[in-house]
């Protein structure tokens, strides 16, 4: 029987598709969190009337609405976040988005309990603190970004000093074979246009510059004790593979399957077991699978997120963060597409590396870092 869910960043992408996999399972949630108090997250507490509902910003006029609808179900604040992830015996899904996810990762570690991790700042920014707070509570971190799945998938049941390297796939994004000055043209509406996966804005152009690949290449690190120089990269269009691992012996494992969030996300649920999905039986017929190598000239962030895990301690929080603000800079045409991996090489430029020990040294280099590239944008933070 799996144990009940927690599921934070539930009206997000990752969120809605985490309850829709439990309905279909029958498995119990017990809380359910957003930022904002919406009219999505009141119909969610709907879906949901034994779960716990946490809305960590909403407005005053959304505090008081939900509070009339919810009574003491509902619960206000980022204290209140961490609280229904430290809940005992839960599976905690975090799908926040941004560095904002990091403190929850941690007390639900601390508490023991199953992590299904989508929020990759929490092992991007902080690393080094989330997993001293995996082994010190006891509990068990699972991937659900679906290349991290795929490698997790491959290697069950492998000795990790068998593996040769790891190959991420990339599906290239909508500007794949785009030059230099083709990039500098681009609009925030083409870089949102993913020829592939529905996600959410920041990730989208991230996908669309590399660094999401880069910020998954840190993670990979983190999560399976990874060198950088064997983790690899590729280019694959189709995004049926999503990832594979070669072994000392030559042989090589792929996860291969149509691209859907809910079957990464039902496996880190379900581990070790395997539960029905929700997919037809995946056809062969007519399928066509290309791999490629990156573009390192023309997406440069790729090479940016490798430098700064090489250096490790704070540079990746200080990457992660500068790519956030140069993102929404781009966003709101404040900044061209070429500008947002310029921005984050001159903040990590400037910004000093050092220890992180606690969530405190993590989020004071992400303000410092936030700081240093508004002012690189010609503003403050």
């Amino acid at each position: 029987m799996n144990p009940p869910l927690v599921v934070l960043g539930a009206t997000g992408s990752i969120g809605r598709q985490t309850l829709d996999v439990a309905s279909r399972l029958g498995i119990d949630v017990q809380g359910i969190a957003a930022r904002r108090g919406s009219d999505d997250l009141a119909a969610l507490a709907g879906d949901w009337p034994d779960a716990r509902i946490v809305a960590t910003a909403p407005t005053g006029e959304e505090r008081e609405r939900l509070s009339g609808l919810l009574g003491d179900r509902l619960e206000v604040g980022s204290e209140a976040l961490e609280a229904l992830a430290s809940r005992q015996g839960v599976t905690v899904v975090n799908g926040v988005v941004g560095a904002a996810g990091l403190r929850a990762s941690i007390a639900a570690l601390e508490a023991g309990n199953r992590l299904a991790l989508a929020n990759k700042e929490s092992l991007v920014a902080g690393g080094p603190v989330v997993l001293r707070a995996l082994q010190r509570g006891g509990g068990s971190l699972l991937p659900v970004d679906s290349e991290h799945s795929a490698l997790f998938q491959c290697l069950v049941g492998e000795q990790i000093t068998a593996v040769r390297r790891l190959v991420l796939t990339a599906s290239g994004g909508p500007f794949r074979g785009y030059s230099i000055d083709d990039l500098e043209k681009v609009t925030p509406a083409q870089a949102l246009a993913h020829p592939t996966w529905k996600m959410g804005k920041r990730i989208t152009v991230d996908s669309a510059t590399l660094f999401n690949k880069g910020l998954e290449v840190i993670e990979a690190h983190y999560l399976f004790d990874m060198p950088y120089d064997r983790i690899e990269v590729v280019v694959h269009p189709q995004s049926i593979v999503h990832s594979l691992v070669e072994f000392v012996d030559g042989s090589l494992k792929a996860h291969v399957g149509e691209p859907d969030m809910r079957v990464p996300i039902q496996y880190a649920i379900t581990y070790p077991d395997r539960a029905v999905g929700g997919l037809e039986a995946f056809d062969f017929s007519g399928r066509s699978l290309t791999f490629d190598p990156p573009d390192r000239r023309s997406f440069p962030a790729l090479d940016l997120a490798y430098a700064a895990g090489r250096i490790g301690r704070s540079a990746p929080a200080v990457l992660n963060a500068a790519d956030e603000v140069a993102v929404h800079a781009f966003l709101d045409g404040r900044l061209g597409f070429m500008g947002i991996p310029e921005v984050v090489e001159r903040t990590l430029e400037q910004v000093p590396v050092v220890d992180l020990v606690t969530v405190d040294d993590v989020l004071e280099v992400d303000r410092e870092a936030r700081a240093v590239a508004h002012s690189l944008l010609g503003g403050s933070c």
